[in-house]
Order: C-alpha cells, then sequence, then structure tokens
C-alpha cells in the first residue's frame, strides 16, 4: 500500500506522478520550434492553468463530483474558467504583451480553445488515477469478503466434522469398547490436521490425502463387519495443493448416509486419480437404502458449504456432479490444481 501524507488521502506516488504529469505538459505546451526555449512567461501562463487544475482535482472532484452534486461542480468548473480567462487576457497579457494580443480580447471562445485543452489533460489524469485508486479498493474489498466467507465456511466444517465423531465415540464409550483408545487416536490426528495445518489457503495434495485416509480409518469403525470400505489413491508426481478440507466432506456424507439406512452391505468406494497436468479426479460412491428417507442427502449443511466454497476457490477450474441412483450415491469431482512454488514442510 502507498504511503499518504500526513493528514491528507494524497500518497507519495500520486505526487510524483502528477509533477511528471506537468512537466510533460509544460513541455508540449512551451514547446516552440522556432524559438526551443522556455521564457519566464510561458511558466507563469502554465502555472495559471495549473493551479485551476488544481483546484479542480482536489477540491471540486471530491467534494461535489464525487458525492455526486454534478450541479455545483460544473457551475465551480466555469467559474474556475472565466478566472482562469480573466487572469490570463485582463492580467498576465497585459504585463508580457501590453502592445500586441493585450491590447484586445479575443473573444470566450478563442480563449477556451487555448486554455481548456491543458486544464482538461491535467484534470483528466487525476480523475483516471482517482479510478484506478477505486477500483484498487474495490478489488480488495470483494477479496477481503471472498477470504472472510471462505473462512465461514471452514470453521463450520470443524464443529460439523467433530459433533458427528464425538457422538460415535461416546457410543463406544457407552459399550466400553477397546477400540475407543483407536477411535480417539485417529480423531486426534484428524483434529490436528484440521485446527493447525488448515489455517493456510492451500495444502499439499499429499498431505491432504494422507488425512483423508486417516479419515476414512476412523470412520470405518462405524461400520465395523457391516460392510466394505475401499480407498484407493493413485501416486503422483509432483508438488500440487489444493484447498483443504474440500474433499472430506463427501466422504463424511458417504459414511454418514450409508450408516445411516443399512444395517448391513455397506458399500463406501472412494477413488482419487491425478493426472500430468493436475486435474483431480474424486469419485466417492456409496450405497443406500432408498426408503431410509435419503431424498434430503445432497441437501445436508456440508454439501452445500463445499460448494460454495469450490465456487469461490475454484470458479472456472472445477466440475462436480452429484448423481443419486435407486441404491447408489456418486459424487464426482474434477478440479484443476496448481503447482506450489515455495516448499512445505
Amino acid at each position: 500500500m502507498a504511503r499518504s501524507i500526513r493528514g491528507t488521502n494524497i500518497t507519495y506516488s500520486e505526487i510524483l506522478f502528477q509533477i511528471g504529469l506537468h512537466l510533460l505538459v509544460f513541455s508540449f505546451y512551451s514547446f516552440d520550434k522556432d524559438n526551443p526555449q522556455i521564457t519566464p512567461q510561458q511558466i507563469i501562463f502554465f502555472l495559471n492553468y495549473a493551479v485551476a487544475a488544481f483546484i479542480i482535482n482536489y477540491v471540486l472532484l471530491p467534494r461535489f463530483f464525487y458525492r455526486k452534486q454534478y450541479f455545483a461542480f460544473f457551475l465551480f468548473v466555469a467559474l474556475i474558467m472565466a478566472g482562469v480567462i480573466i487572469m490570463e487576457e485582463l492580467v498576465l497579457e497585459k504585463i508580457y504583451f501590453p502592445d500586441t494580443r493585450g491590447r484586445s480580447f479575443p473573444g470566450v471562445f478563442y480563449s477556451l480553445l487555448e486554455t481548456l485543452p491543458v486544464i482538461t489533460i491535467l484534470s483528466g489524469f487525476k480523475f483516471a488515477w482517482d479510478a484506478i485508486g477505486k477500483q484498487r479498493e474495490v478489488d480488495e474489498l470483494k477479496a477481503a469478503v471472498k477470504e472472510s466467507e471462505l473462512q465461514f465456511l471452514k470453521s463450520q466444517i470443524n464443529p460439523h466434522f467433530l459433533f458427528n465423531n464425538l457422538n460415535n465415540l461416546y457410543s463406544y464409550a457407552i459399550e466400553n469398547s477397546p477400540k475407543t483408545p483407536e477411535i480417539i487416536l485417529e480423531l486426534s490426528s484428524v483434529l490436528r490436521y484440521m485446527l493447525y495445518e488448515c489455517r493456510e489457503a492451500y495444502v499439499m495434495l499429499s498431505k491432504e490425502i494422507e488425512q483423508l485416509h486417516n479419515f476414512v480409518k476412523l470412520s470405518e469403525l462405524q461400520i465395523e463387519e457391516r460392510g466394505t470400505v475401499r480407498f484407493h489413491a493413485e501416486p503422483y508426481s509432483g508438488s500440487y495443493r489444493i484447498a483443504p478440507l474440500i474433499l472430506i466432506v463427501f466422504v463424511e456424507n458417504a459414511f454418514k448416509h450409508s450408516t445411516a439406512s443399512q444395517a448391513s452391505n455397506i458399500e463406501i468406494d472412494i477413488h482419487i486419480q491425478l493426472s500430468d497436468g493436475g486435474e483431480l479426479t474424486f469419485v466417492c460412491k456409496n450405497s443406500y437404502l432408498p426408503q431410509s428417507n435419503q431424498d434430503r442427502v445432497s441437501h445436508g449443511i456440508g454439501i452445500e458449504n463445499v460448494k460454495k466454497r469450490l465456487e469461490l476457490i475454484y470458479p472456472d477450474d472445477h466440475q462436480l456432479q452429484i448423481e443419486q441412483r435407486e441404491t447408489e450415491y456418486i459424487v464426482e469431482l474434477r478440479c484443476q490444481l496448481e503447482r506450489t512454488t515455495r516448499e512445505w514442510k
């Protein structure tokens, strides 16, 4: 962010820009091939224009034009232009050219043709500078809103995951199951990853898959002998990164609805593949019984959450297909990932 002068909104970069602009415009204004030199009267006449442009740029634009008081703005501009012409025709020309140009007034139209282009250029570039600055502020605001929304959506995942697994842990604890310590360890590992390693916008794909596998092992304890869980992630080369906690929502959804609708013959199949060009293909299939009120499967907080995150993070680089068949629920996500340009620990 550019530094501003204390007490004003003017930045040092804007001052340098204005100085360069005035020098450039003055060089064109004072150029005369027959007499290639700068005279004192040229400087004085140009200062008359520069003062008028300064008032328009730093008084009228912020006080009237940017507040949509257009009538007052153009009224004061007209008064300033009249003042410039009066100063030039009735004062400066009578001082520097008393026997030639200062002897008569050429008319308002001719005077405007001489003064208006210079002032318009000086004021127009200031308006363009402000417009670029406003657009930059809008872009920064949009980025901040996007980041805030992403953080909010991500924060919803942790309690959503935690509530589901604490219920499972409670059931095993009530039964004094010997698997309770194993569940606590797996839960601790996954929560540590969610709370401490997912703070950045992206994580290494290998780390995400590793924790996804841990989550599958944790969730697999819910099924025990009631079915089969297959998890397959093809080996890949390259340092690709992915937004964290995207895939886990679909896996959690598969376990949740399969175990809720079926007492046996549960089938969950998870397949992850990465192409040489960095396109991730994630397929998650789970069985369910249609009579178990599965019509709301795709409308849980987790699924809606991940859809919003995908739209924010990968707006044009993902394809999500969710298909609900008679006895099978299929999620297929294709997402173009980027290589990391930094070293990850």
